[in-house]
């Protein structure tokens, strides 16, 4: 069965990469759709979606813009028009990949249409910039990132191999017949946070939670994770969520490596989600270094190196209060009823008895402040075990299903 691979490319500098692509979709045995995402030049050739028919579509005017044409005036126009066009022939079934082609502004072009692009969605964008850190152009989309080595200006041979595996690679992604398709049905789908140091806990916590009929994703909370989470909420795949692991907030109060962001723990609550919460890694911090360097503010704490450029202080009782009065503040978004509970005996494998990282006065101070700044509403449960117990994580999850059967009630 066909399939139809959509490009976005500036048709102004790189018509002679879209023909060819064109081409190498077409040998392949599928369709191209081509928009032509430029404004400066003329087009080098004809586009399936000229210019003029994406900028409307951004509601501006080819004609006010090419009064004194810009990439800057042009390109919200471009992305807006992109990105329902798009969006509507997905729905359709009338586009079933995308391929994007670009340096640094076509790369950031095309990587904001691709991030409103549904998840599951295949998304490829080859790259000259695609080497380095591309956590700005991905962010929490799935989308493909394929370094082009050489610059993308013409056709030569090694440019000619590098397109022909970009198009394959678009080709197959779309020929695969698996679908992420969310059925709606009366269990939700369950999003659960993890880190490192509570995998056994959350490998628990899958067993169980399937046991009870229900599906589970888990993301790694380290930034991006916690974030795509919680847009997945917001996009419905999520109905209810045992956020157990909140490293990202400790680390957004000091702005290192795993910050979630000023929205991460206030999606859920903003929305009226069932959720169960645990503080789970959040007594340490994570940040790059060089390799098996401590920080010189540090070096009177408690260390570990996660991995020889990952250096993990442990947080005094000055500094973890600065972290509970955050979550606390985060939480009070959440209105309905919700359950945070409290594992006395350690948040993560660092920090129980006899780990690295352990500190029963900074614990207890964590704790303290928890209590006394969580909002009404939300009900905090302590227990004398460890985060990773089964028994601990087994009531969480015995928790939430509480909650998701309280609310289909309501």
């Amino acid at each position: 069965m066909k399939k139809t691979i959509a490009l976005l490319i500036t048709l102004d500098t790189k018509d002679q990469e879209a023909q060819f692509l064109k081409e190498q979709i077409e040998a392949i045995g599928h369709e191209a759709l081509l928009l032509d995402i430029g404004v400066i030049g003329q087009p080098g050739m004809e586009a399936d979606i000229p210019r003029a028919e994406v900028i409307e579509k951004g509601g501006g005017s080819i004609i006010e813009i090419l009064k004194d044409p810009t990439r800057e005036k042009s390109n919200p126009f471009v992305v807006k028009g992109c990105i329902d066009i798009l969006n509507k022939k997905i729905t359709s079934n009338e586009v079933h990949a995308v391929l994007g082609l670009g340096g640094t502004q076509g790369t950031s072009t095309c990587c904001e249409i691709m991030q409103a692009l549904p998840y599951g969605f295949p998304k490829i964008m080859v790259s000259t910039i695609a080497s380095g850190d591309t956590s700005g152009f991905v962010g929490i989309k799935d989308i493909t990132m394929m370094f082009s080595v050489s610059d993308i200006l013409k056709l030569n041979p090694f440019t000619r191999k590098i397109l022909a595996n970009a198009a394959a690679a678009a080709c197959g992604m779309a020929a695969v017949e698996t679908k992420f398709v969310m059925e709606k049905g009366d269990k939700p789908l369950i999003g659960m946070s993890n880190l490192g140091v509570l995998t056994n806990g959350s490998m628990e916590a899958i067993k169980y939670i399937e046991s009870k009929g229900y599906e589970v994703i888990v993301f790694h909370a380290v930034g991006s994770g916690g974030r795509a989470m919680e847009q997945m909420m917001k996009e419905g795949i999520i109905g209810a969520v045992f956020d157990y692991a909140m490293g990202e907030i400790a680390d957004d109060v000091w702005g290192v490596l795993r910050a979630g962001g000023p929205e991460r723990l206030t999606v859920a609550g903003k929305l009226g989600l069932p959720q169960v919460l645990c503080p789970g890694g959040a007594e340490h911090l994570g940040i790059l270094v060089p390799p098996n360097e401590v920080p010189e503010e540090f070096k009177n704490h408690q260390l570990v190196f996660h991995s020889p450029v990952v250096f993990v202080p442990r947080l005094n009782e000055e500094e973890i209060i600065k972290v509970a009065d955050d979550i606390c503040q985060r939480l009070q978004h959440t209105k309905d009823k919700a359950y945070f509970m409290i594992p006395k005996g350690g948040v993560g494998r660092y920090s129980y008895q006899g780990g690295v990282l352990e500190d029963k006065a900074s614990d207890a101070a964590f704790f303290n402040r928890l209590k006394e700044k969580m909002p009404e509403n939300i009900i905090v449960l302590e227990r004398d075990t460890y985060a990773e117990d089964p028994e601990f994580v087994k009531e969480a999850v015995d928790l939430l299903i509480e909650l998701i059967e309280r609310s289909k009630g309501e």
